[in-house]
């Protein structure tokens, strides 16, 4: 089983920046890692996948603007968001997806003020 704890959630003004992380248990060297957020009224949405082969995927709504990242060696996954809106507002999780399981984190909460 893994455990993921994210971190690095806040209060930014628009334009700004924040770098979330994620921090596993267990190795994630297998495991496609991604990362999802929830808006208040709205369902889970993707937000970025990096997978186990290497290759990494960005929604258009976030393209340009975030950057997923993994350090399989640290057993970490971060998302670098710049630029945040306040359409960016919502609770952020972390994801572990594989044959072995689908594993969430608790979520941080990202708020940009306009």
């Amino acid at each position: 089983q893994v455990q993921l704890v994210e971190s690095g959630g806040g209060l930014v003004q628009a334009g700004g920046s924040l770098r979330l992380s994620c921090a596993s248990s267990g190795s994630i060297f297998v495991w496609n890692m991604g990362w999802y957020r929830q808006a208040p009224g709205n369902q889970r949405e993707l937000v970025a996948t990096s997978f186990s082969s290497g290759r990494v995927v960005h929604v258009d709504s976030v393209k340009g603007r975030f950057t997923i990242s993994r350090d399989n060696a640290k057993k970490m996954v971060y998302l670098q968001m710049n630029s945040l809106k306040p359409e960016d507002t919502a609770v952020y999780f972390c994801n572990a997806k594989g044959s072995n399981g689908n594993y969430w984190g608790q979520g941080t909460q990202v708020t940009v003020s306009s």
